[in-house]
């Protein structure tokens, strides 16, 4: 297969550039730069990311370039096209001012093949705070702006290719033609990476890694798992033991209602009932990581239990996608935990089971539009993405069965108004957090005293970024006021417009 690889230098865009590409059915793989996997005869180019540091900096990231330049086609971005040109004897010096921002390409040589259908005058992203004012001797300008002269070049007799701007973004608005230049004319990638070619492979790929052996999966109601599970009931059949675990987090009557709908799709799949378990290790517990590490225990303890049941069993499936992944490796040594991923870093050593992922290369948006393709219904694969540990992490103090009660009811009523006011599918994600706050209140002549709820909703395609939803006014009226009527112990509601980042999805 096809494949380009993206060396990460620790740029927010980095996965931009490999969505960007695999929009045009071309496989693709983000590695840091200081872990460059082999480059088999598949690899047809590679692509040198942006990055946060300058080329200048004493601990700035150097790759091994030695299986790359002038071997295979190579497009830096940014901090890349800053690197080679230092590399090769330029001049990269600190701007007087930060380049940040919508330009416009005053200068485009129309006779390079990666500007190609790229006009004067067409809008790119800056964001820079070093520039390249000299470039090296066989080194040629293929685009400028008003401001930066050297905003793209050719290295004369390989093709390498530099741009100072980020043509991912959504801003530049010719930069997936650009991208297709590099990716398809000068790499001669075919396109060919589509969700038929990924089932078909990986359907191929499953049964001769499983071969005879039983796979157990633990099934959450996600879209991740739910594609998980069907890829491989297509491949394997009833050698695939589903489990689906009620830990008494789940949203209002989900664990009957997706336990009917995976029933329904002819999978394998037995539910078990672990609330009771779950609600007594979380008794007391109000740190956020605490939580999650409870829960992730608990939730192997009880899987474990029921896994041992199916005798024979050799594999653990799992939903793992890309994002986890690429977030649970670092480009330099260890990255910051914002939250524990609970799908990466093995599994304890007295779960003699081997790993099974077959959603690891893909995208939450690719493991749709391969849910789609297998088949799977609209009311699976288009549901808003749901916090592993549940409930427990939006409920912002200790877990008890009436808090999560509470917010049961409080969730349903907002879910289920978005579906009826037509708004689920135009949200990404939504759901509610329980506050540990008490706010005085007024119920006919009585005063109250009791919680508030924070509604939550964002648009985004991936979750790496987000902004708040722009629910209309009379819904959200609506909705709080069905809150606050039907809902016992909730007397305030409130919205929350926080963009990530510099905020996060969860509150937890």
């Amino acid at each position: 297969m096809d494949t380009i690889i993206i060396l990460d230098f620790g740029s927010q865009y980095t996965q931009l550039i490999a969505r960007k590409i695999r929009e045009l059915n071309i496989y693709c793989e983000i590695h840091p730069y200081n872990k460059i996997p082999a480059l088999t005869e598949e690899v047809k180019g590679v692509v040198f990311s942006g990055s946060p540091y300058s080329c200048n900096a004493a601990d700035a990231p150097i790759p091994d370039m030695s299986q790359i330049k002038g071997k295979l086609p190579l497009l830096a971005v940014c901090y890349g096209a800053q690197y080679l040109a230092k590399y090769g004897g330029g001049s990269v010096q600190q701007s007087a001012t930060r380049e940040y921002g919508r330009a416009n390409l005053q200068y485009v040589d129309a006779k390079s093949p990666l500007m190609k259908g790229v006009p004067t005058g067409s809008q790119v992203w800056m964001s820079h705070g070093d520039t390249i004012e000299r470039l090296p001797e066989g080194y040629h300008v293929i685009c400028s702006t008003a401001t930066v002269k050297n905003a793209g070049y050719k290295i004369e007799g390989e093709e390498t290719y530099a741009i100072q701007f980020h043509p991912e973004v959504h801003h530049s608005v010719d930069g997936l033609t650009l991208l297709r230049n590099f990716v398809v004319d000068i790499c001669g990638c075919d396109q060919s990476w589509t969700p038929e070619s990924f089932i078909e492979t990986t359907v191929a790929e499953l049964r001769q890694k499983v071969g005879g052996d039983k796979v157990v999966l633990g099934l959450s109601g996600g879209v991740d798992s739910t594609v998980a599970a069907v890829l491989l009931n297509r491949a394997i059949g009833h050698q695939l033991h589903c489990i689906f675990v009620d830990n008494g987090l789940l949203r209002k009557n989900e664990f009957e209602g997706v336990l009917e709908s995976y029933r329904d799709m002819g999978l394998n799949v037995k539910g078990v009932d672990a609330k009771e378990r779950f609600y007594s290790v979380l008794a007391g517990v109000t740190d956020p990581e605490k939580k999650r590490k409870a829960i992730g225990k608990t939730f192997i303890d009880v899987f474990d239990a029921e896994a041992k049941l199916i005798t024979d069993a050799k594999w653990l499936g799992q939903g793992t996608i890309y994002p986890d992944v690429i977030e649970s490796s670092s480009v330099k040594g260890p990255s910051q935990t914002i939250k524990s991923h609970h799908n990466v870093g093995g599994l304890p050593d007295y779960m003699k089971l081997q790993l099974v992922e077959p959603l690891r290369s893909l995208f939450k948006d690719e493991v749709r539009r391969v849910g789609r393709q297998l088949g799977i219904k609209q009311e699976l694969i288009g549901r808003h993405p749901f916090p592993g540990p549940g409930l427990a992490i939006r409920i912002l103090s200790d877990v008890t069965p009436e808090k999560v009660r509470i917010l049961q009811e409080v969730d349903d009523i907002f879910i289920q108004g978005l579906r009826d006011h037509d708004l689920y599918d135009k949200v990404w994600q939504a759901g509610c957090m329980l506050l540990p706050v008490q706010s005085v209140g007024v119920m006919g002549d009585e005063r109250t005293y009791e919680s508030v709820v924070a509604l939550r909703a964002v648009e985004s395609v991936d979750g790496m970024t987000a902004d708040w939803s722009h629910l209309p006014y009379d819904f959200l009226a609506k909705v709080s006021n069905d809150i606050i009527n039907r809902v016992k112990g909730v007397n305030r509601v409130v919205y929350d417009i926080s963009s990530k980042p510099p905020a996060t999805i969860e509150w937890e």
